[in-house]
């Protein structure tokens, strides 16, 4: 009889800690319903290592709040920057998006079209085209999501774009750019391009706001901003470097 109690006790406990754990988890998928980023600048982050898609919104502080994080069905390549047609690279760096690029009726059911390449992959002659985010979880040098997840961010784009905000800015990632991951990556040829990248991850993650960006003598330059900026309409963009004109993707 007493082992039959410590046997329910047992599994009363771990039933419990099997719930906690679920709910633990499911709070790492935040929900918020589209109507919530109108008239707010919307700001995305890719992490290609994490496969992790992050969408930000900007509160009325100026600073960035976690909307959503997805996970990446698929990307293509390694890491590393995207460098010639047919490599199979997915970019990494940043870039802008502008109602133009967006494509509600794609053959991957809904695309945002990167704008690749941007000024600095024109800098370094590096080629290839309709790089996108899109749906259908199938990749060959783009970043591609479930249906229904491109569902939602293509959503929220295209609100925040039709709401005011002239381009909406992408940073991608090879990943979390801490020192113990760029540590781990110490000896890959791709270090000095990656740390080109690391002041702008560092920035947004120190402040919530996305870091100024240009490209000087073909190199990613982090302008850090001297003050929190005053609340601005959802218009005032152009945080990063400027993309190249692109057509829908396909």
């Amino acid at each position: 009889m007493r082992h039959i109690i410590f046997m329910m006790i047992g599994l009363l406990f771990f039933a419990g800690q099997s719930s906690a754990n679920t709910e633990k988890s499911a709070s790492l998928w935040l929900t918020a319903p589209v109507s919530d980023v109108r008239n707010s600048q919307v700001f995305i982050q890719i992490f290609k290592e994490e496969k992790e898609l992050e969408l930000y919104k900007r509160e009325n502080n100026g600073r960035f709040k976690l909307v959503k994080r997805y996970p990446v069905c698929q990307f293509s390549g390694g890491l590393g920057p995207k460098q010639l047609t047919g490599d199979l690279k997915s970019p990494e760096g940043f870039y802008r998006i502008s109602l133009s690029q967006l494509n509600p009726n794609s053959r991957f059911y809904r695309a945002i079209n990167l704008g690749f390449p941007n000024e600095f992959d024109r800098a370094h002659g590096y080629t290839g085209d309709y790089l996108m985010v899109h749906g259908d979880c199938k990749s060959v040098g783009c970043y591609a999501m479930t249906d229904a997840y491109i569902d939602e961010i293509y959503r929220y784009v295209e609100s925040a774009l039709l709401s005011g905000q002239t381009d909406l800015n992408i940073a991608i990632y090879p990943f979390r750019m801490t020192p113990e991951n760029l540590n781990r990556h110490r000896n890959s040829a791709h270090l000095a391009f990656w740390q080109q990248l690391q002041p702008a991850y560092q920035y947004f993650a120190e402040n919530q706001i996305p870091a100024v960006v240009a490209v000087v003598n073909g190199r990613y330059v982090t302008a850090a901003h001297s003050a929190l900026p005053a609340p601005a309409p959802a218009a005032d963009t152009g945080l990063l470097t400027q993309n190249t004109d692109s057509s829908r993707s396909p």
